[in-house]
Order: structure tokens, then sequence, then C-alpha cells
């Protein structure tokens, strides 16, 4: 009739539009911030920063998207996207960095490849053309900008 509490899955969480968050959020899925929040920001999945979004928050996660604003600094083991509505104020450590045209990052920037990256990659991934691998990223990448906004 239940199921087993070990069982559960983790969910993706929102932070909808007139919430006001404080305090530390450790989450294990995603997180979408339509409202605000202060405080610290661990997540083991991906950040967005939805355009009616605010964080004052140090945000470590996977990949972060910001289409509203940012102040603190943030961490992404993988890619930072700033769309064009996005505003970060604060440091950025990241893999990879994209900031659409009209968006703003004020501060500093630090960008190291993982050690799995050091090698040289194919030049069919570096050009954009072939893999389907790297079809599919391409693909999760646009639809991540395509929800922040």
């Amino acid at each position: 009739m239940f199921k087993d509490k070990n069982n559960v899955s983790a969910s993706d969480t929102l932070i909808g539009l007139g919430t006001h968050l404080e305090g530390k959020l450790t989450c294990d899925a995603n997180l979408r911030i339509e409202g605000e929040h202060s405080g610290d920001i661990v997540c083991l999945g991906d950040v967005i920063i939805g355009e009616n979004g605010m964080a004052r928050s140090n945000i470590t996660a996977r990949d972060i998207v910001i289409a509203g604003k940012v102040y603190g600094e943030v961490t992404a083991k993988g890619r930072l996207t700033i769309t064009a509505t996005g505003q970060l104020t604060g440091s950025i450590s990241a893999q990879g960095i994209i900031v659409q045209d009209g968006g703003m990052l004020n501060g500093t920037c630090h960008m190291e490849r993982s050690a799995a990256d050091t090698r040289t990659r194919p030049l069919s991934e570096t050009n954009g053309g072939g893999s389907a691998a790297s079809a599919k990223e391409q693909n999760r990448e646009k639809e991540k900008a395509r929800q922040a906004v």
C-alpha cells in the first residue's frame, strides 16, 4: 500500500514567484528560483534563476542558468549561462561560461578544466560538427536556456 521510503527519488524544486526564502538550501535534484532566496545554495543538479528570480546567495551546482539577478559567489561544476536578461554581481568559478548579448557580469571569473578534459578534444567536437553526443549536449543546453526565459 505505501511505498518503501528508501525508494524515494529526488524531484525538482521550485521557489515560485512571490516566495521569499531565507537560509541554506541543499538539494539533490534540479532547482528553479522564480521568487527570492537569501542564503547558500548547494545543489547536485542544475540551478535556474528565472527572469523574475533573485538570489543573494553563494551557489554551487552542476550547471547554472541565470536569467534573473544573482549577488554572490557562483561555482558551476559544468557550465554557467547568463541569458540576455540575466545579471550576476560576484565571482564565478566554472568550466565553461556563456554570456548572451545583453547579459551582465560584474565581478571576477575563474575557469578551469577538469582532469578528464585536459586531453585534446577531437576536431569534430571543437567545431560542433558531426558527433551525435555533441548534438544531444547542444540540444540540452538550448532547452535549459529556453526554460530559463
